[in-house]
């Protein structure tokens, strides 16, 4: 799967920078009605539905071209990363430091599986951590499900 999502981005990231946006993410799931390929875009000052457009249009005809990539059909899409977006690479938690989030752990802790604060902290080794109301809990990335941007 991670072969399939690294030949897209590398085959995305040109055409979406043509297109004055980030590349945010790359997804290739299985859903109910079939394989989906999603490619999640970001702007500064945000995303319009022409700009979803505009990478969709570009981007189709090149995914075409190489057919090989992705083994039978498939759905594509092209999307605003959205307000509550997740939080993957170092330079995401940089970029929303300070931020409301939401940390979704894979085991409880203390009975409680997400947790809901301020991002105040991030460490190479994916360490996070937030302040829940004045208290700083800190999260080890093995633990770590998701973390995601929230609105308060």
């Amino acid at each position: 799967m991670s072969k399939i999502i690294d030949a897209i981005t590398k085959l995305a990231e040109p055409i979406v920078q043509k297109n004055d946006c980030e590349l945010w993410e790359v997804e290739y799931i299985k859903e109910p009605s079939g394989w989906v390929l999603r490619i999640y875009i970001d702007r500064p000052d945000g995303v319009s539905i022409t700009h979803c457009e505009a990478v969709s249009r570009d981007l189709d005809p090149i995914l075409d071209e190489h057919e090989d990539i992705i083994p039978g059909s498939y759905t594509f899409e092209v999307s605003s990363a959205g307000a509550e977006r997740r939080l993957r690479r170092p330079s995401d938690f940089e970029r929303f430091m300070g931020h409301f989030i939401e940390v979704k752990l894979y085991k409880a802790r203390d009975g409680q599986k997400i947790y809901l604060g301020d991002l105040v902290a991030y460490s190479d080794e994916g360490r996070v951590e937030m302040d829940m109301s004045g208290q700083r809990i800190s999260f080890e990335k093995q633990e770590i499900a998701n973390v995601r941007l929230r609105i308060k």
